[in-house]
């Protein structure tokens, strides 16, 4: 990993930021992408600016993704690896009849626009910087990491723009990886199950552990530094590229 320059989103905390403090104790260099400031500057300093800087990016944002890529290369010279982890999430259902409610559709096309277009928006511009990176033996210059999630397969009721938003990255992943494949840019996509994030914390500790009693095994939650495993998993080897692997334990969701 010593050299390589990573641009994480979502890193200031969850999934990226296992990213992040994984790689530069490996020797990387990491742009630090994130909404929330605070999280952001004080991994930032933690890890030191001469390892990792953080921009604050909403990564909806043309300017502020270039912004981000931009700072990779001033501050390292390079952009290697990009990995997406920032999302959202709604609980609704389509249409709920005890509340005569429908599904909110500015609900729908946030997160459609965060985790999909969000995403798409990272890869493309990542991959512009990559390009002019120089080949290794393989002829490979850069790899991107996408994060979806097991919904995309097995979205439970109250998750249909989460489940469309995930699926979404699934389906992108093949022709990404085929577009750029001439550049020798890999694109690759980790659908988690249930992760020990921020974001699930939110739910409370009786739902996390029914949760994770649901998972074959090892019946836990998933931990954010196994994510960043995998990662470098990924990274670490040249013939994987256009796939997506659940990384679950084995959970189908009901």
């Amino acid at each position: 990993m010593k050299g390589l320059v990573y641009l994480v989103t979502g890193g200031a905390s969850g999934l990226g930021r296992a990213t992040v403090e994984r790689m530069v104790s490996q020797g990387a260099k990491a742009i630090i992408c994130d909404v929330n400031k605070d999280l952001g500057n004080e991994l930032q300093s933690k890890l030191g600016k001469e390892n990792a800087v953080f921009m604050k990016t909403d990564v909806t944002s043309e300017e502020d993704v270039k912004a981000a890529v931009k700072a990779a290369i001033d501050n390292f010279g390079h952009l290697d690896v990009a990995v997406n982890c920032a999302g959202i999430a709604v609980a609704t259902k389509t249409f709920d009849s005890k509340k005569d409610r429908v599904h909110s559709l500015a609900d729908f096309e946030k997160v459609i626009r965060v985790n999909a277009s969000g995403t798409f928006n990272i890869l493309r511009l990542s991959a512009q910087a990559m390009a002019k990176n120089e080949p290794d033996a393989d002829k490979a210059r850069g790899v991107l990491i996408m994060t979806a999630s097991i919904a995309a397969f097995d979205g439970q009721s109250g998750q249909v723009a989460y489940g469309a938003s995930k699926g979404a990255i699934v389906a992108m992943t093949l022709p990404i990886s085929r577009d750029l494949a001439a550049d020798g840019i890999r694109c690759m996509t980790i659908c988690p199950g249930v992760m020990d994030t921020p974001m699930l914390s939110m739910l409370g500790d009786k739902i996390k552990q029914a949760l994770a009693r649901n998972v074959p095994f090892p019946s836990r939650l998933g931990r954010p530094e196994e994510y960043a495993v995998l990662v470098e998993s990924i990274v670490r080897s040249n013939m994987l590229n256009g796939s997506v692997i659940r990384f679950d334990g084995a959970l189908r969701m009901q």
